[in-house]
């Protein structure tokens, strides 16, 4: 990698590697469309299916579930038995899935179909992550792949909003054939421009303890830490859900430990610059996901607005990164993956405070869009960075597996900050109870901060 400060090197690629690269951001675009998509879509299907609220939620928390549950299992059968050949099949489960929701019309069916198409996408994701950090090399070439691929995140999150919103009034059934014919372009493009797998030297043996022992903990602490709000910090179920998640967890550790061909090599989590990427992406997120729930319940819950509108709110920040995005691998070459990461994280500290001016009436100019794009501004410049730097210095075999990790931190995050500034504002049906909220999404950016000073000053990685 250019050391900071050095020109910017010239990228240039052939239309082989620009399909290559819109096949694995099609995947993460595929991601945020679920996600968002299917958030505003709920009321329709509620209504249309006769489901009661908590059964509707799921539609969502059983994609998130399996997603969450499976990440790792899936980076690491990236590994295992071929990148290629992983993202092949499970996209193929994907568009399948995507069908089946077209047409079902029984609650239990649907619920269950995104509990495995979140399966599939735990396996499309780290498969899709781990091919782009294996064709384009670490350094300038890497780093822009990283700045694009992110651009289609945004996209199918910002956009997911809009159009879901838009084909939900239409007919929800549309939100499930939209991801069809994208999910059938990255199939398409898969097996006509990556090349096949490689042979591996020896026969893939899958550590079946450890692969149980890490879903079923993996599945389990995510499930508990979203259901934790509605169930009480101090419940007993949650309480208890931790502590088994945390016997699993402990139990793949020990069987990784002592096993001839470990699932995970646990030495990987020796690297401070993966450990600190991780931790950072979950806080990170948390904020985040924490930021847009407290929005939600701001300008739709408290203020009567659609999602649509909601939606253009967020569209500034989707645009920030959509501007910047191809920009960042020039950006990390000329400064250093530090110096962007630290620029990104502090962008979230005022878009934060500017939440405590939340008025009876919303604010657009002065609040909600400066919010939005600082937000967007955070956004732009610190998940590239933290993705070049979650995969940097970790050998091609395991890429998989880095993704994995970094994507599961992501996710996991996510969830818990949601938890969190959900158990703060509880019941949050008035202005004033929002607030808490805010100071916990606040805490995590400055902790997010804090993750990465000390690296920032002391770290010869820092610099690459």
């Amino acid at each position: 990698m250019s050391a900071p400060g050095a020109a910017p090197v010239a990228v240039r690629w052939p239309a082989r590697l620009w399909i290559a690269l819109l096949v694995f951001s099609g995947v993460i675009l595929l991601d945020g469309l679920e996600n968002s998509m299917i958030a505003v879509s709920l009321p329709e299907i509620q209504r249309e299916l006769g489901m009661s609220a908590a059964t509707a939620q799921w539609l969502m928390g059983a994609y998130i579930l399996a997603f969450g549950g499976f990440l790792l299992l899936g980076g690491r059968f990236a590994d295992l038995f071929g990148r290629r050949r992983v993202l092949v099949v499970a996209m193929t489960v994907f568009a399948f899935l995507s069908l089946l929701g077209v047409f079902a019309d029984d609650a239990a069916l649907l619920i269950v179909s995104r509990f495995v198409k979140g399966m599939a996408a735990a396996f499309t994701a780290p498969a899709a992550m781990s091919l782009l950090t294996t064709t384009f090399p670490e350094g300038p070439q890497r780093n822009k792949a990283f700045g694009i691929f992110n651009v289609f995140e945004a996209c199918g999150y910002s956009c997911g909003l809009l159009v879901g919103g838009l084909l939900a009034a239409l007919d929800w059934r549309a939100t499930f054939v939209l991801p069809i014919p994208i999910a059938v372009l990255v199939l398409a493009g898969a097996l006509l421009v990556l090349p096949p797998d490689p042979p591996r030297a020896g026969r893939a043996r899958l550590d079946l303890g450890g692969a149980v022992t890490l879903v079923a903990g993996m599945l389990l602490l995510v499930y508990t830490v979203t259901t934790a709000a509605d169930a009480g910090w101090t419940s007993p179920w949650t309480i208890g859900g931790f502590a088994l998640a945390g016997l699993l967890l402990l139990a793949f550790v020990i069987i990784e430990r002592t096993v001839e061909q470990p699932l995970i090599r646990l030495g990987i989590l020796r690297g401070r610059t993966l450990v600190t990427a991780n931790l950072s992406a979950a806080l990170l997120y948390g904020g985040a996901m924490g930021f847009q729930f407290l929005l939600a319940l701001y300008l739709q819950n408290l203020n009567g607005w659609q999602p649509w509108q909601m939606a253009l709110v967020l569209l500034p920040a989707g645009l920030m990164v959509v501007l910047a995005g191809p920009r960042l691998g020039a950006l990390i070459d000329r400064y250093g993956v530090r110096k962007v990461l630290i620029a990104g994280l502090v962008a979230f500290v005022p878009a934060y405070l500017l939440m405590l001016r939340m008025g009876p009436e919303p604010d657009l100019w002065t609040v909600l869009l400066p919010a939005s794009l600082l937000w967007g501004v955070g956004f732009a410049l610190s998940i590239s960075a933290l993705m070049v730097a979650g995969t940097s210095g970790v050998a091609d075999h395991e890429q998989g597996l880095a993704s994995g990790l970094l994507t599961s931190s992501l996710q996991v995050g996510g969830a818990f900050g949601l938890a969190v500034v959900t158990a703060a504002i509880v019941p949050g049906t008035r202005l004033d109870q929002l607030y808490p909220g805010v100071a916990v999404i606040l805490v995590l950016a400055v902790l997010t901060l804090l993750v990465q000073l000390p690296r920032s000053r002391t770290s010869p990685a820092s610099k690459g």
